[in-house]
């Protein structure tokens, strides 16, 4: 079960936050019944994804507990998953990846980097889509700057190369790569955002590792600069965009003439 993928395909998958504390205000839901009302409207634009989180990835924010995360996450994930929808699973949490997956979450989507050697024991054990994030710290809280110099697309493309043959090596074969450019970093935020284009310009570098890609689409205070980085994804044929703007995710995508993932 899953996602398919297809050359002339991108999936759209919608973030869907019960995080109170995230700054992108467009996302959050406050209530399981708001969750699967999001997810619904994200589903009848095209969006063939739901990815489910509870825990902020802003490095300000508070840790939650595994307890506190689950209490957040599930009310919603049953209703998502009892509706039909393919959910991903926005945790770097162990004990939080195991719970979902039970309760019928298809994807982890580990923005922990797939480092944490219980995260893939129980991705292992299911069988299941995981998305292995390049991350510079051992969790979205656990970050300070982003190497900015140097021919960094390419390092980090040699980077998740070198991490899908070793989640091969233990039996993780169904593996979606991300360059991991909406984490928040305290780096020069212009020269980051150049660094963000600039990858996705050089997506097919991220295909050396065998695995579809996905962009997840950093988020700016100027619509019209995130609608760039929006269709710049699409346009160099991105596998899966993580987005915000679902409306104009799915907009884009027809309209650059690629095909909408199907659920």
């Amino acid at each position: 079960m899953g996602p398919v993928f297809a050359p002339d395909v991108t999936h759209v998958m919608a973030v869907v936050n019960l995080s109170p504390e995230s700054r992108v205000r467009q996302a959050v839901v406050d209530s399981p019944a708001g969750a699967l009302e999001r997810s619904r409207w994200a589903r009848d634009l095209g969006a063939s994804i739901i990815d489910l989180g509870a825990q902020s990835s802003h490095f300000e924010n508070r840790e939650l507990t595994p307890a506190e995360e689950l209490e957040r996450l599930l009310p919603a994930l049953d209703l998502l998953v009892a509706d039909g929808f393919i959910v991903s699973v926005d945790s770097w949490k162990p004990e939080v990846a195991r719970v979902a997956l039970e309760h019928g979450a298809q994807i982890v989507n580990d923005t922990g980097g797939m480092q944490r050697p219980e995260m893939r024991s129980v991705v292992a054990q299911n069988n299941v889509w995981c998305v292995v994030m390049h991350i510079e710290g051992a969790s979205p809280l656990e970050v300070s700057s982003r190497e900015l110099d140097g021919d960094r697309p390419a390092a980090v493309a040699a980077g998740l190369a070198s991490l899908v043959a070793e989640l091969s090596d233990v039996g993780i074969n169904r593996v979606i790569v991300d360059p991991g450019l909406s984490i928040n970093y305290s780096s020069d935020y212009a020269r980051y955002g150049e660094l963000q284009l600039e990858t996705i310009r050089r997506l097919d570098e991220l295909r050396v590792a065998g695995a579809p890609v996905m962009i997840p689409v950093p988020r700016k205070s100027q619509d019209h600069r995130m609608h760039t980085y929006l269709a710049l994804a699409i346009e160099y044929g991105a596998d899966v965009i993580r987005v915000h703007d679902v409306e104009a995710a799915c907009d884009l995508v027809t309209l650059l003439g690629r095909k909408l993932g199907d659920l």
